[in-house]
């Protein structure tokens, strides 16, 4: 709770201190993939939509710290036969500092990156032909990411490029067996700024 109270004292005073802000909603596409140190299983992501809030911080270097709701669902299969669906929503919350690097008169192009936490809100995983499944208590409840990308801003709106990388991994261990199961996602998300 003082984690979170710390975070929103400095939301409120950076626009103070960066001298330039907007914010707005968001929606975004993502796409991507899970691995696995083990050989036994294979594991996909399914295509997935998310929607949340931006603020930008600054002009020329901006910070950006965002709140997004995120659904991820994914299908483990097992060599030995069976599988299980996994669906896990979280609340993402990345902290992007981005430099605008070229003018394009009624908008601008950026680059930019940064870390993210996932927090998971909620777990869900349906077995199918499998004594011994993978359990809720297994998948992790904070994940953390890198992020890179590239944006644009034409006159009120922004366009987002960017590619997540897993820093941890979202199921560690199952029943003693190492599954190190880290996802990587390729994310397009589109901004209204209001202010």
């Amino acid at each position: 709770m003082k984690k979170l109270l710390l975070l929103l004292i400095v939301v409120m005073i950076t626009p103070f201190a960066f001298g330039q802000f907007s914010f707005g909603p968001r929606v975004g596409f993502t796409t991507g993939k899970l691995s696995s140190d083990l050989d036994s299983i294979s594991a996909s992501m399914d295509n997935s939509f998310d929607f949340g809030l931006f603020l930008r911080l600054g002009k020329k270097v901006y910070l950006q710290p965002e709140v997004i709701w995120v659904t991820k669902s994914s299908e483990i299969k097992y060599n030995f036969g069976g599988s299980q669906e996994l669906k896990i929503n979280t609340i993402e919350i990345p902290v992007m500092l981005g430099w605008k690097i070229m003018s394009l008169g009624v908008g601008n192009i950026r680059i930019m990156a940064g870390p993210s936490a996932s927090l998971v809100v909620d777990k869900t995983i349906e077995a199918k032909n499998i004594a011994d499944p993978i359990k809720e208590a297994d998948i992790e409840d904070m994940i953390w990411h890198a992020n890179v990308g590239l944006g644009v801003d034409v006159l009120m709106f922004t366009l987002d490029v960017r590619y997540q990388a897993g820093l941890t991994e979202v199921i560690k261990q199952v029943n003693n067996a190492n599954f190190n199961l880290v996802g990587n996602t390729f994310k397009v998300s589109l901004g209204w700024k209001i202010l």
